[in-house]
């Protein structure tokens, strides 16, 4: 009777994190956790262009200028930024991020991983972009897991506070 007037463990757990809100990154913070992932991106298809000699088709993505490795970096920014929106909503709302985040990200960039061998293009198209794919995913996974843990933790129950 007394847990029910209480709620349950993990109610608590929401309620002292929307009490104890996580700081996460200010502008400056995300503009230095997008430059990499754009990085990696824009690497990825340069050594797949220009070192492996293979000719990436374009995917799905923006086009805001004329530069295939600059729209593939700008997409992975765009994505990081939404994966850094899911982050903070997901620590204000649930009772377990970290787990809930991974689980997000890691579906998406396995669709991500995918998605290229749905084309009918050539084999080396496909595993070069599936693989650029996975490192923007893993690169957003564990950048953000990094903030993630930093920033949320229970002070009943961690070490941190």
């Amino acid at each position: 009777p007394e847990d029910l007037a209480r709620g349950s463990e993990q109610d608590r757990a929401v309620r002292h994190r929307r009490r104890h809100a996580p700081q996460f990154p200010q502008q400056r913070e995300r503009a230095a956790f997008v430059e990499p992932l754009a990085l990696v991106a824009a690497v990825g298809v340069l050594i797949c262009r220009d070192v492996l000699d293979v000719k990436l088709v374009e995917p799905p993505m923006l086009s805001l200028t004329n530069s295939f490795p600059v729209n593939y970096a700008l997409t992975a920014a765009l994505f990081a930024l939404v994966a850094t929106a899911l982050a903070h909503v997901l620590s204000l709302t649930t009772p377990t991020p970290r787990a809930f985040f991974s689980w997000i990200v890691g579906l998406l960039t396995a669709a991500a991983v995918v998605l290229p061998f749905t084309r009918g293009d050539d084999l080396a198209i496909q595993v070069c972009a599936a693989v650029i794919n996975l490192l923007i995913g893993a690169a957003i996974g564990s950048l953000l897991s990094t903030v993630l843990s930093r920033t949320v933790f229970d002070r009943e129950r961690s070490w941190q506070g």
